[in-house]
């Protein structure tokens, strides 16, 4: 861990499961609802930097974390899939014995919360999704076979100029892509491909299933990868509690990118919907 790290997040906490050491980092107002913050694929905690003191200060909790296989969470362990993922998180918040939480999500980490409320509803207070598409709703099937066989076409890509696509796609600012490229060089070639196959895998076509929880859909305004930009009006048009906001000068990390903008919405929507008292 970098002294930096260290400083903003304080040492982490621990969890065995599965073959991988689960690294987790909980700050803030111990009387104050539990805002759970989960990454994206080969991103990892970091990805919150600019979230953690704002919500400190607004009297929220903060759970952070590295997702099995990212950042400190190594070795990957036995598998890699959302409902592992999620039975990781779920396993954490049983040992820090919180019933109900606030959930918020990038991109694989908005599959992991989405599918954690889709579970087990009665957990989650509130949702927050950045940069992702509904995990209920299976793509058009040329998509669908696009998603299932990218995981073959990054095992051919040069793995440099791979990692090095990603960080230009995923972000705007140069700071952004700069820790989107660090990010993803904690992660070999075949940790990268196993994770990215539990990406093409996650989703599930649930047709009659809303939201029943406070949600707020966010997207960077340049947010290219895949059809998040082109779904999500459709997608917060079906949900019957749901906000969504465009992040202006933003990218795919939009809560990196416009680390203001988003702290704003974000803030108002858990100050309306799970108040601190």
């Amino acid at each position: 861990m970098s002294d930096a790290d260290a400083t903003y997040w304080g040492e982490p906490n621990t969890l065995e499961r599965g073959g991988s050491r689960i690294h987790y980092w909980v700050v803030g107002p111990d009387s104050g609802p539990l805002v759970v913050l989960t990454h994206g694929a080969t991103m990892d905690h970091r990805l919150f930097d600019a979230q953690r003191q704002p919500l400190v200060d607004a009297g929220y909790r903060v759970l952070a974390w590295d997702v099995r296989g990212h950042g400190y969470s190594k070795p990957i362990g036995t598998g890699f899939s959302v409902p592992l993922v999620v039975e990781d998180l779920c396993a954490i918040l049983d040992h820090l014995e919180y019933d109900e939480v606030i959930l918020v999500g990038q991109s694989f980490g908005g599959y992991v919360s989405q599918e954690l409320l889709f579970r087990s509803p009665e957990r989650v207070s509130a949702l927050c999704v950045i940069g992702a598409t509904d995990i209920t709703t299976t793509p058009p099937l040329l998509e669908s076979l696009a998603l299932r066989f990218s995981p073959y076409l990054f095992w051919l890509w040069p793995d440099r100029h791979l990692r090095k696509t990603i960080a230009r796609y995923t972000a705007e600012t140069v700071d952004a892509q700069r820790y989107a490229y660090s990010a993803t060089c904690q992660l070999s070639k075949r940790e990268f491909i196993t994770v990215w196959t539990g990406v093409a895998d996650s989703l599930h076509d649930e047709p009659a299933y809303r939201i029943e929880k406070p949600a707020l859909l966010t997207h960077g305004e340049s947010d290219r990868t895949g059809t998040i930009a082109r779904d999500a009006p459709a997608w917060a048009a079906r949900e019957p509690n749901c906000q969504y906001e465009v992040i202006p000068n933003a990218g795919h990390n939009a809560n990196q990118d416009n680390p203001t903008v988003f702290n704003d919405l974000l803030l108002e929507f858990l100050r309306e919907h799970v108040p601190v008292t």
